[in-house]
């Protein structure tokens, strides 16, 4: 019998992060444990290792969450895996209340932004931030708030025993989050066959010299390796110093790894945060 997985989160039941990890974990058993921040998840990470992580890094609407980079950089963590589910809003209520008596409008300030037309069709609503989708609809519930709406996932809204006023209300169809599965590198091997991997995610800083950055990508370009993403971040107390966040696709493990030690003279501190299957947009 398979050994329960015990995943750490940022957000409660219902949250974006909890249906992503039921998606990536479709037919496991698993429990959650849920974390107001995601300094949090890998606290629990570093003092149990058997506990996996599942962290958003992007959004195609939103962009990336720089500050998730740096942690799971810091962490010691590895990234065994990815999941990109297609996001989708509801507004939603209190089954006595309806669009007449709402006032306010709570979300996750992201949220908010995802549905501003939608906003803009309701000017009577005020919006307000919170820390969390499925969090606000949990508020509302609990505290019985009359007139308060929450935009969340579907599920969450029904989970809370709140009525759906209106599904998809997200301004872009095309809305999708990039969540990322990080363990502690020594129980990666049971989570993911490398011989599957098909992408990595590496992270190096380069010397101040006239083309450094061109040249690693000749080299990754010369070894069949597809870059996918490229994101820079300053390196604190070094002006002017960045380190280059880069995930790359590729069909030859061998190759891939071959090209990483064709880089590495080139680059300072690089680092394999993760090697792993790429995954593919959910069905719109």
């Amino acid at each position: 019998m398979k050994k329960m997985k015990r995943i750490a989160i940022q957000g409660v039941p219902g949250s974006f992060h909890d249906i992503a990890a039921h998606q990536y974990f479709e037919g496991e058993q698993i429990t959650l444990i849920c974390c107001d921040t995601f300094e949090e998840v890998f606290e629990n990470i570093k003092r149990d290792p058997t506990v996996i992580g599942m962290l958003a890094i992007e959004n195609t609407i939103a962009g990336s969450l720089l500050h998730n980079y740096e942690l799971l950089r810091a962490s010691g963590t590895t990234i065994v895996g990815e999941h990109k589910p297609h996001i989708r809003h509801s507004i939603c209520c209190l089954p006595d209340d309806d669009w007449a008596s709402l006032q306010e409008v709570h979300s996750h300030p992201v949220a908010l932004m995802q549905c501003r037309s939608f906003l803009a069709n309701h000017p009577d609503l005020k919006a307000v931030e919170a820390e969390d989708t499925a969090g606000s609809a949990a508020y509302i519930e609990q505290h019985g708030c009359r007139g308060w709406a929450a935009i969340c996932h579907a599920d969450a809204a029904r989970m809370y025993g709140l009525k759906v006023l209106e599904d998809h209300i997200e301004d872009n169809k095309h809305n999708f989050t990039r969540f990322l599965v990080v363990c502690d590198p020594r129980k990666a091997d049971f989570l993911r066959p490398l011989s599957h991997s098909d992408k990595a995610s590496i992270v190096f800083s380069l010397p101040h010299a006239e083309g450094s950055l061109s040249k690693v990508l000749t080299i990754l370009s010369f070894y069949d390796i597809n870059l996918t993403k490229i994101q820079s971040l300053p390196v604190i107390g070094h002006e002017w110093e960045y380190l280059f966040y880069v995930d790359v696709t590729f069909s030859d493990l061998i190759r891939y790894r071959q090209a990483v030690d064709a880089i590495t003279p080139l680059t300072k501190d690089i680092k394999i945060i993760g090697e792993y299957q790429e995954a593919k947009n959910e069905q719109i």
